[in-house]
């Protein structure tokens, strides 16, 4: 097994984590890299030729199902006690939508998204909370959800869905404190991810360019950040969303901007009066 690239080797030893969406994209390189950090992984998703070829690769237990579920969510859940014997952090990485105008979303499609992004989620983090963490005395939660928080134009769906993954975060962190009970989210930006591609060619190609730091994140520097969360300094971390985005949170597109630069490009300078 290769370890971390920047954590003590062993730091997750002896601890048990549940990765939804486990088995691709963001979702495996997250927990590739809490196997390097020593974790026991239990994976789950509803491609179980999918979920079983990763966890192979990648060390993990795997146990096909659908978090929109209920049935589903708990069997899951009861899935990774009864394998490893405990669980200390769930990652609520499970998630989707698709790229189409506003105007053009069906009600079943923006109840599909919703019902996944948001709906899922809540369910996990609920029945983690009943089976795990509250008999145990504590856990984590962690819920991947997306930036920009200006807006997702062309996934209005998603944008709706992810806001409330916030709000949810927020909320719960509130009430489940006094359970010993932390979460938290990560806001994702452009990574390069084979989810990406699957969009029209000029949407991704054009993604990085959205980007100040005029790049695709690198999958293994959002594992990084899953865990940094996943560790005790999640933990302080209660209530945050966290936005790993190259700065495209904080202004769109590249710098300078066309609105502030001279004819070479260059941001001109103010001369400073005398003094």
């Amino acid at each position: 097994m290769p370890t971390s690239e920047i954590f003590a080797p062993g730091v997750f030893e002896n601890r048990v984590m549940l990765v939804t969406g486990g088995g691709t994209g963001l979702g495996r390189a997250a927990v590739a890299e809490l196997r390097a950090c020593g974790a026991e992984v239990v994976i789950c998703g509803r491609r179980a030729d999918v979920l079983e070829r990763a966890a192979a690769e990648l060390g993990a237990h795997a146990v096909a199902g659908d978090v929109r579920e209920p049935d589903d969510a708990e069997r899951i859940v009861r899935f990774a006690l009864e394998r490893c014997g405990r669980l200390d952090v769930l990652v609520n990485n499970a998630g989707g939508q698709y790229f189409v105008p506003a105007e053009a979303i069906e009600p079943k499609g923006w109840r599909a998204v919703l019902r996944l992004n948001i709906s899922g989620t809540e369910l996990m983090s609920r029945v983690a909370a009943e089976l795990a963490f509250r008999p145990a005395g504590g856990g984590t939660i962690v819920n991947v959800t997306l930036s920009p928080h200006h807006g997702l134009a062309g996934m209005t769906h998603s944008s709706a869905a992810r806001a409330a993954v916030e709000g949810l975060t927020r909320g719960l962190a509130r009430e489940w404190r006094d359970d010993g009970i932390a979460v938290l989210a990560l806001a994702a930006g452009h990574f390069d991810t084979e989810s990406l591609r699957k969009y029209p060619e000029p949407v991704w190609k054009a993604a990085a360019r959205t980007v100040p730091l005029q790049r695709l994140g690198r999958e293994e520097e959002h594992a990084w950040l899953v865990a940094l969360a996943a560790a005790p300094l999640g933990r302080a971390l209660s209530g945050s969303v966290i936005t790993l985005d190259g700065a495209r949170d904080n202004w769109f597109g590249p710098w300078p901007p066309p609105s502030l630069s001279a004819d070479g490009g260059e941001v001109p300078t103010e001369a400073r009066r005398p003094r």
